[in-house]
């Protein structure tokens, strides 16, 4: 059952879906208090729009304790909801097409690779990638850039977001989405506006701001991504105590995976590497350790084959193990120009 359907006031009815909640299930698990900070109105009259719910589903009146409790779903409902998350598109076919469509909603994806493999390009363009409308390949909202590297170009975002405008006024033309290509950014600049940019310089300021990302989201509704170039950097440089560096990443790790679920955005994590000794020769893995790499949802190797950018499905619950190649071109990331020899399943 919708919400529009529900013996609330237009108003009510107006502030609920604006705030994202369509139907029963999505007020199911809400506590009073939490629901009445998203409309914006007093706890009382939160707590009268989820019993008007629960009379609604036939379920009891919530209680302000039990509503605090997550599940109650079953595993075909949550497969539902999952089919029906629009994916981000990384610009290159090939890429897509190994991670189902693109980069998940309400999941943690780390991308990790070599210096100069193309992290950054491939995280500016998720920024931009993100704004547009869902029906082509984007979220239509805005993004979070987490800096701790200090390798975000403003002016390989602006380079990107014009070829980007370009791009879908064509698909606009060719399409002839009228009702869609109304929702595309026509200018670079609006792009740039629609991506929060912090940069970060220490592992404090770093833990701070993850800290702080719940609320500055909650009156953000609008941001689809968060993405973090890298979540290494601090932590490979400031910390000699590991087991304190471990539980303080392990932290980080859970409140993205909260936000992510949360707020129903995709988090984008970017790893450097390191060299590991393994049966007595040495081969690049990501760095951050094993305790590390069961923090994320999804983990991608970017890697050069010969003169060639790769990506690998390292690990991932949904998706098997397989590479694609890509390209970054002054317009961002493409596809491999022979794209259509290179995806391997593995």
């Amino acid at each position: 059952m919708e919400v529009g359907r529900l013996p609330l006031s237009a108003s009510q009815r107006g502030k609920l879906i604006s705030a994202g909640y369509t139907t029963l299930a999505s007020l199911s698990r809400l506590s009073p208090s939490h629901l009445a900070r998203d409309l914006k109105v007093p706890e009382a009259e939160a707590y009268e729009i989820l019993r008007v719910a629960s009379l609604g589903s036939g379920l009891e009146q919530p209680d302000k304790h039990t509503a605090l409790v997550n599940g109650g779903q079953t595993a075909w409902e949550i497969l539902n909801e999952e089919k029906l998350l629009p994916r981000i598109t990384t610009s290159c076919a090939d890429l897509d097409y190994i991670l189902g469509g693109g980069i998940n909603c309400k999941e943690v994806t780390e991308i990790g690779g070599v210096p100069g493999i193309g992290k950054t390009q491939l995280g500016i363009q998720l920024a931009v990638n993100v704004q547009r409308p869902i029906g082509y390949g984007g979220l239509g909202g805005k993004a979070v850039y987490i800096d701790t590297e200090g390798s975000f170009m403003v002016e390989r975002a602006l380079q990107i977001a014009e070829a980007s405008v370009v791009n879908m006024s064509c698909n606009s033309e060719l399409t002839r989405k009228e009702s869609e290509a109304s929702q595309v950014e026509r200018h670079p600049t609006d792009i740039l506006e629609k991506i929060y940019y912090f940069r970060i310089c220490t592992s404090t300021e770093q833990i701070a701001l993850i800290n702080y990302l719940d609320q500055f989201i909650s009156e953000h509704k609008d941001v689809k991504i968060v993405i973090i170039d890298s979540i290494t950097f601090h932590f490979r440089q400031d910390f000699e105590d590991f087991a304190l560096r471990n539980r303080l990443l392990g932290g980080m790790a859970l409140k993205l995976m909260n936000l992510g679920k949360k707020y129903t955005l995709a988090v984008v994590i970017f790893n450097q590497v390191t060299t590991k000794c393994t049966e007595g020769s040495f081969q690049l893995s990501l760095a951050l350790g094993d305790s590390w790499s069961h923090s994320c949802t999804n983990r991608i190797i970017l890697y050069w084959n010969g003169d060639e950018r790769n990506a690998y499905i390292d690990k991932s619950p949904s998706l098997r193990s397989a590479s694609a190649s890509f390209c970054v071109t002054s317009e961002g990331i493409t596809n491999s120009a022979s794209n259509h020899k290179r995806i391997r399943v593995m």
